[in-house]
Order: structure tokens, then C-alpha cells, then sequence
């Protein structure tokens, strides 16, 4: 049997002059463009681990929302890792965070974040997102 591992991710986002702007980090390699996201601890929920991996990978903080935008999996550690994914609007960018000799962190436009993240799920979970936000459901 296939152990299944659950983890979460936020698309952190903001508005600015009118735009929105999607902020994605480096993965530990440098390689890919992705989203913040980690497992989910024993006790902790989902949008919890969201907003903590967040703030570890990109040193940004501000509020989760609870509505899942969807979820996408991907193989890792011999096993399922299924990951939900939730939209968080950043209010603090941090100076300095736990994982900033790691990673890079950047906002990117709506089309520009689609073109650049990975895995290609994500790409249609940020244009998801993206629609409900122009039509105000998140």
C-alpha cells in the first residue's frame, strides 16, 4: 500500500496599484518556481500549516483563507503526497526569514506566475484563483 502524505500549500497574494500579484519562492534548489507548501503536523489543520509554511519558506504573513482552492498530488518520499491548496493575502513581508538562504522569493503577475510555477497543477489552481478573486469570491 502507498503511504499517502497530506500536506498544504498557500498561493500568496497581494493587490497592488490595482493588480494582483502572485508571490512565489524558489524551491531549495533554485531550480523551479513553486508555491510555499509542507506537512501537515499531527493536531494542526490545513490552513494552519498554510499560513506556517508560508512564513518559514517565504518570510510573509497575513491571512488564510479557508476555502480550499483545490489540490493537486505528486510523488515524493515513496509515497502520495496530496496537497490542498489555499489563497493567502500577505499584509507583512519580512526582512528576514527562516528559510531565506534557501530560497528566493517574488511577485510575479497573474500570467507571468502561471507561466513560471511548478508542477503544471498549480498553473491552473493560481488561474482558479485568480478568477474567483477578479469576481470577488475569495
Amino acid at each position: 500500500m502507498t503511504e499517502l502524505y497530506k500536506q498544504a500549500a498557500a498561493i500568496p497574494f497581494r493587490e497592488k496599484d490595482s493588480n494582483l500579484e502572485i508571490l512565489l519562492i524558489t524551491s531549495r534548489n533554485k531550480k523551479k518556481w513553486i508555491i510555499p507548501k509542507g506537512l501537515i503536523d499531527p493536531g494542526d489543520s490545513a490552513p494552519f500549516t498554510a499560513l506556517k509554511e508560508t512564513i518559514e519558506e517565504a518570510g510573509v504573513k497575513g491571512e488564510v483563507f479557508p476555502e480550499i482552492i483545490g489540490t493537486f498530488e505528486y510523488l515524493k518520499w515513496g509515497g502520495v503526497c496530496k496537497v490542498s491548496v489555499f489563497a493567502m493575502q500577505v499584509d507583512t513581508i519580512m526582512d528576514a526569514w527562516e528559510e531565506m538562504a534557501f530560497r528566493k522569493r517574488r511577485w510575479f503577475d497573474i500570467e507571468d506566475a502561471i507561466k513560471r510555477v511548478k508542477p503544471t497543477e498549480v498553473k491552473s489552481l493560481i488561474r482558479i484563483f485568480a478568477s474567483n478573486r477578479i469576481n470577488k469570491n475569495l
